[in-house]
């Protein structure tokens, strides 16, 4: 077994273990940064790369008002029992001190969108907008032979999320101006926010070491201080002098942890199907307490069957807008609407999750999302455009009662709520879950369209469509508990010395609330950064 040292050892090479290492270096300390994959980044490199951050400069650079207490209050608002007001307050105070440090050695490059809604507006210091910050571009050449070392689904995203209609733009940018970004290897979203923090590690001498994972930690009279790893088929001791920071990403891909753990089925995540749970059974095995595993970042998808993972497995694609626009609606298997459409997506999981005792079951998984060719002459479905053909799954009749014999939907009803939402779209007032009643329903919607007609619209022009809606997540978040400066705590909530952890390995200081665009990012920027600091604490000492 081959012995190394270092001061501070970061295990995970997402966006909270890359904050990490860039603020354990900048405090002094030496680094080590591991990625169990051949590509770096993880599910922030393939998500739109919004960051929510509360108080930030430029809030206050636009006129906007905010501070870190109407941030506590926004969440203290929807706390149902799972956050540590210590933890959270570490967040909403040090999310402006992160914002500033990564900004000041070009770690990000962050430019807020000034009309995009917290997603329970109605909450103590929530704000119409402003607090979520979409990346700028980012000249992958500058990497190097790092440019194709970062995670990617798909192809490279040559917009920036505040040019497409998710981000309050038409969607519309010049094919000549975006054949330039690809001849530049230009890239936005999550794509962009990995790039520039790797571009800042490499600059400062941080190499990640990929397909070099974690197994597990080794500790010394109560103290972390390394881990054994794997490299190449052998097990290498890595020695962390100051401390072990964990920042591997969740565990919803790990079937007997989501049995064990999630309060209902997590059937179709949207992030890489690496996310096994390596962090989370590290800290188990080293005594760490846990909290907040019922949870998760919940997410409608679609299962995308052309589309797979480099491993095989199915990749699941997030439903954020389809489920909103005009003359569409979801249905369970009983053909009954069961919710706003509209709702916050991470929220959304609660209806999905009604268990109904009867029948010892979940009555609205699967959902369907139903809808009709006014839909479809104007609306995507995923990556299929309007005048392009659909494929095989998604389900196509000329009639409501043979799209529901066709998809198992019950043909009994789905006729008459289809009527009965017709009648309510038309009077433009969903007196049944209150679909477009607020500006965070509306603002997924259809721009053109006034009012609640944004999200609002009948279902009259046959043939009829109906694929099937799965409830997937973006990550846990649930995980071993951590105190303000980041430090995993044991079973009797002590700090377990020289073990830090960041990202979604951890229980999230936020708990199971995804407060805007955002809402994942923001802490996981920020309690690595946390993290980082605190490892190297001792250096300087």
């Amino acid at each position: 077994m081959v012995d190394s040292e270092t001061d501070v050892l970061i295990i995970g090479a997402g966006a909270a273990g890359l904050a990490a290492a860039l603020a354990a270096h900048e405090s002094g300390a030496s680094v080590r940064l591991i990625e169990k994959q051949d590509r770096l980044g993880g599910t922030a490199a393939i998500s739109g790369g919004v960051v929510w951050l509360p108080d930030h400069e430029q809030m206050a650079a636009q006129g906007k008002d905010d501070s870190a207490a109407d941030a506590l209050a926004y969440f203290l608002s929807l706390d149902h029992g799972e956050m540590d007001e210590e933890v959270l307050g570490a967040f909403v105070t040090e999310a402006r001190q992160m914002h500033s440090f990564l900004t000041g050695i070009d770690a990000i490059g962050l430019t807020m969108m000034p009309d995009y809604p917290d997603y329970y507006e109605d909450r103590p210091g929530a704000k119409t907008g402003g607090r979520s910050l979409d990346n700028d571009l980012f000249d992958f050449t500058a990497l190097g032979e790092w440019k194709d070392r970062v995670f990617q689904n798909g192809p490279s995203p040559r917009m920036m999320l505040r040019e497409t209609p998710l981000g309050g733009g038409s969607g519309m940018v010049d094919p000549a101006e975006l054949q330039q970004r690809a001849d530049r290897d230009l890239r936005g979203w999550g794509q962009a926010l990995v790039g520039r923090l790797l571009k800042a590690c490499l600059d400062r001498g941080i190499e990640p070491e990929l397909e070099c994972g974690g197994y597990r930690l080794c500790a010394e009279e109560g103290r972390v201080t390394g881990a054994i790893v794997e490299r190449d088929g052998r097990q290498e001791f890595m020695t962390a002098r100051q401390g072990v920071i964990l920042a591997t990403g969740g565990f919803e891909w790990n079937e007997a942890l989501k049995h064990a753990f999630l309060r209902g089925p997590l059937d179709a995540p949207a992030s890489p199907p690496t996310n096994v749970g390596d962090g989370l059974k590290m800290a188990m095995a080293a005594g760490a307490s846990l909290g907040n595993m019922t949870s998760a970042w919940w997410v409608p998808t679609l299962a995308v069957p052309e589309t797979e993972w480099q491993s095989g497995e199915v990749r699941n694609m997030p439903v954020l807008i389809e489920r909103t626009l005009p003359h569409g609606i979801l249905v369970n298997r009983e053909g009954k609407r069961f919710c706003n459409e509209a709702a916050n997506y991470s929220a959304l999981a609660g209806a999905f999750h009604r268990f109904e005792p009867a029948t010892y079951d979940f009555p609205n998984m699967p959902a369907y999302l139903v809808f009709d060719s006014h839909y479809r002459e104007r609306y995507p479905l995923a990556s299929f455009m309007p005048g392009t053909p659909l494929p095989d799954w998604v389900a196509k009749a000329d009639t409501l009662d043979e799209l529901a014999n066709k998809t198992g939907i019950d043909a009994g009803n789905l006729p008459a709520t289809v009527s009965r939402f017709n009648d309510l779209a038309e009077r433009l007032d969903d007196q049944d879950f209150g679909r477009g009643k607020t500006d965070y329903d509306r603002f997924y919607g259809d721009r053109s369209r006034d009012g609640a007609a944004a999200t609002l619209g009948a279902l009259t022009k046959p043939p009829f469509y109906a694929v099937e809606i799965k409830m997937g997540a973006l990550g846990t978040n649930g995980g071993p508990q951590t105190n303000a400066q980041a430090q995993i705590l044991d079973v009797d909530g002590q700090p377990i010395a020289g073990l830090f952890g960041a990202g979604n390995v951890i229980s999230a200081p936020t708990g199971s609330v995804y407060a805007g665009a955002g809402g994942t990012l923001g802490p996981a920027l920020t309690f690595g950064y946390i993290a980082g600091r605190a490892a190297a604490k001792r250096v300087n000492q």
